[in-house]
């Protein structure tokens, strides 16, 4: 799984954003087709290499009708759209659906810190500066770059809040401005930190849609992108940073009950109840070993593993269910991989499938047995056929 961190040193803008995406190989084309298939009116962009003390780095620029729309602005203010339309805008446009959905996704944010900001709902928001057209740009360039570069998770670290005031179209406002404190409400941020506004509503709305709550796991560097700001900062180089590459996962550490017991007088009609009723009743494992006892009778040693809490009362089960009057335990450690279950689609049907993650990387994926004998069942397919399409679609 490909992670970003989000290095926030120096706060977070939109162009900042696509700055770093750009420097990590976003393609400007790709952006510019982007802007093609929303029929931006004028808007064209741009990337320029530059240096804030000393570090390369890409800056972003966005121009409608050839200016800057920053240029000459006074205000946080410079164009007006509603959110419906940049909803329709988004919604109607060509965009890839992974794209589109990320762009809605940080608008629709945007919408719900202002309404809440200025008492009206979500839709009534008149947007100024992030509903102008170089924010679109920006949301759509940062919606397209994490996903051409096949980010599945962002992470964010805290935010400088910065001081001061800055002027608005509604009239000075306080630094971080109102949207910023909405959108990062529940976040961990760094209160007064920096001498003037560092972190954007566009770029608080990146972070509050994209960007998960938890710390970012270890990881694997793979590469690095600078986007930088406009302004040459006193105190920090104007640069948000992007680390790219994958989590580094390390094994998990417990204890398990070892519960043995070796049979040679039993039905073994009875063990497959036996393994059922243990599994049922908590145990982390349960299975069968074939085994030779004394005087070369052959025999079966029944194993369970069982969390330590659960020794006695699964001992009871094994006493009940079979002919042993007699139990050795002990206690193991293990090393335990993370793993979570999903639900993927097949052309079958839906599947579950169980993915844990080795230290090094790699994938192990085990499609869910029952689930996919159902489905060849049900459609007269070949339950290998019906496996391999669950692990095909887990791995793509």
């Amino acid at each position: 799984m490909r992670i970003a961190y989000l290095d926030t040193f120096s706060g977070i803008s939109g162009d900042m954003t696509v700055g770093a995406l750009l420097d990590l190989g976003l393609p400007l084309d790709a952006l510019r087709e982007a802007i093609t298939a929303l029929a931006l009116p004028g808007v064209e962009v741009a990337v320029e290499r530059v240096a804030r003390s000393g570090i390369a780095a890409a800056k972003f620029h966005v121009r409608v009708h050839g200016e800057h729309p920053d240029q000459g602005a006074p205000t946080h203010g410079h164009g007006h759209r509603a959110w419906g339309e940049i909803r329709d805008l988004l919604t109607e446009g060509r965009l890839a659906a992974p794209v589109k959905e990320r762009a809605l996704a940080v608008f629709a944010r945007l919408a719900e810190a202002e309404g809440r900001v200025h008492g009206v709902p979500a839709d009534a928001v008149q947007f100024h500066e992030v509903g102008a057209l170089d924010a679109i740009v920006d949301v759509v360039g940062a919606a397209l770059g994490f996903v051409h570069l096949g980010v599945e998770a962002v992470y964010a670290g805290p935010l400088p809040m910065g001081q001061g005031r800055v002027p608005s179209a509604h009239g000075p406002l306080p630094v971080p401005v109102p949207a910023v404190v909405e959108l990062l409400a529940g976040r961990p941020v760094r209160l007064e930190d920096g001498a003037a506004e560092l972190v954007t509503p566009t770029g608080a709305a990146i972070v509050a849609a994209l960007a998960r709550r938890e710390a970012a796991p270890a990881m694997r560097i793979e590469a690095v992108g600078y986007g930088a700001g406009d302004r040459v900062l006193a105190d920090r180089p104007n640069l948000l940073r992007i680390l790219l590459g994958d989590p580094v996962v390390a094994a998990g550490a417990d204890e398990v009950v070892v519960l043995e017991a070796t049979i040679d007088d039993m039905s073994p009609q009875l063990y497959e109840h036996v393994l059922e009723r243990l599994l049922a009743a908590g145990a982390r494992d349960a299975f069968l070993v074939p085994v030779v006892m004394k005087k070369s009778r052959p025999a079966i040693m029944l194993r369970v593993l069982a969390a330590p809490a659960d020794r006695d009362r699964l001992a009871g089960i094994v006493f009940a269910e079979t002919s042993t009057i007699g139990l050795r335990y002990t206690t193991w450690g293990r090393l335990v991989l993370p793993r979570e279950e999903r639900t993927v689609e097949t052309p079958y049907g839906p599947a579950r499938v169980k993915i844990a993650r080795a230290p090094d990387g790699t994938l192990n994926v085990a499609p869910e047995f029952e689930d996919c004998r159902r489905l060849a069942t049900e459609r007269g397919v070949a339950l290998k056929v019906v496996y391999q399409a669950a692990l095909a679609a887990a791995l793509r």
